[in-house]
């Protein structure tokens, strides 16, 4: 597998050095500074490859390439964002870049209510809270209908939030809001209410049609020009402040598939996404879908009730709820079988996702769930999982 790591750009308090110290092979990063439903140039896409390269690593996987609200809702300024979209790939394929990753989350991105909780060693991870999230969407959002929780969290969460301070209802917000993209982040709650306003009616057939409309109109780009997209899964996957989500199981994957069959149109297999539902078993997800995992984001959660949606936190990369080592595994024999079939692409791209903040972290700063040592120790776990598990056996020399 591709060993690779994030980096979000020169305002990143872990550099592209770091990543090459910690053994990282390549870098994934995207043009964050451009708003969806720009188009990519030559100049932008090499601005980036040089400062990469600086660092000693080279751009190996675009994530992400923002698909516009417009797009998302069907509207009619789509099909000019649609042609951004396609014009971005063709600048990234003349570059050299041919695995892009995007997400199709209305409104809402990863979505967390604590950016640095605090686990029982003392190191500090993302969370998320059912309760402290509910008591949010009631109280401080105001959302109508948020009384479509359970009855018991919505009890937990009315207590819960007479007992905030303000300071820490502040809190909440912030950890809410750092899941915005940074152009939606803008103009406070009654934006935000703006924003969710514009999906009302719209069910998740609505905007699943909207997603395959989509990849109708960008998939046959992708595969003319050699290069591979793959979907992220909803984080967390389920509905949020009433929002529909349609990338979450293994039936919206089979759906989109079905619907778009090219290769070219793949998966992001994320652990930590999926893995907070137990319904996703992920070393199914990796077989079923293995020739069409153009990336994967290796990470851990630990989920603390039953069913979903439910509380979760980040756990440390070979603990948590996912069987990690079974996962690679899969995508080692995935990896195998394309190198057999002689696929350009047998190598898989992985990171590893997200990080708990531990040591130097501490009072390094660095964008949540990024941290530098907590993601050296998740890739060094993990490159050596990968190596034991590609070894020959002695017993076979």
């Amino acid at each position: 597998m591709l060993q690779t790591w994030r980096w979000f750009g020169p305002i990143d308090r872990v550099s592209v050095r770091d990543a090459l110290q910690a053994g990282a092979e390549g870098i994934v990063t995207s043009l964050h500074h451009l708003p969806p439903g720009t188009v990519w140039t030559a100049e932008e896409i090499a601005r980036r490859q040089q400062e990469v390269r600086a660092g000693g690593l080279e751009w190996r996987v675009v994530e992400s390439l923002p698909v516009s609200e417009a797009i998302k809702l069907g509207a009619p300024e789509a099909e000019a964002d649609y042609a951004a979209w396609r014009t971005s790939l063709a600048n990234l394929a003349e570059a050299g870049i041919s695995t892009i990753c995007y997400n199709f989350m209305p409104v809402l991105d990863w979505t967390r209510t604590a950016l640095r909780w605090e686990t029982a060693r003392g190191s500090r991870t993302m969370r998320f809270d059912l309760v402290d999230f509910a008591a949010y969407d009631l109280y401080i959002f105001g959302r109508d209908g948020a009384a479509d929780y359970p009855d018991a969290i919505i009890a937990q969460a009315a207590e819960r939030f007479q007992t905030m301070s303000q300071d820490e209802r502040d809190a909440l917000s912030g950890s809410i809001g750092a899941g915005l993209p940074g152009e939606r982040a803008s103009g406070g709650l009654e934006a935000l209410r703006e924003r969710i306003a514009r999906y009302e009616g719209l069910d998740a057939g609505a905007i699943r049609v909207n997603l395959i409309r989509f990849l109708e109109a960008v998939v046959p780009t992708a595969e003319q020009l050699g290069l591979r997209l793959c979907c992220h899964p909803d984080d967390p996957p389920w509905p949020l402040l009433g929002l529909p989500r349609v990338m979450s199981t293994v039936a919206d994957y089979r759906a989109v598939f079905t619907a778009v069959p090219s290769l070219a149109n793949g998966i992001t297999l994320c652990t930590g996404s999926l893995g907070a539902r137990p319904d996703n078993d992920l070393v199914e997800m990796a077989r079923e879908f293995g020739p069409r995992v153009h990336f994967a984001h290796l990470r851990n959660v630990r989920r603390e009730a039953a069913g979903w949606p439910t509380t979760f936190f980040e756990d440390e990369h070979l603990e948590g709820d996912t069987d990690m080592i079974a996962v690679v595994d899969t995508l080692l024999a995935e990896e195998r079988r394309r190198a057999a079939e002689g696929r350009a692409d047998a190598q898989i791209p992985m990171r590893p996702d997200h990080g708990q903040e531990m040591l130097d972290d501490l009072t390094r700063g660095a964008q949540a769930g990024y941290p530098a040592i907590g993601r050296l120790r998740g890739l060094a776990e993990l490159r050596g999982v990968i190596r034991v598990l590609s070894r020959q056996p002695l017993s076979a020399r």
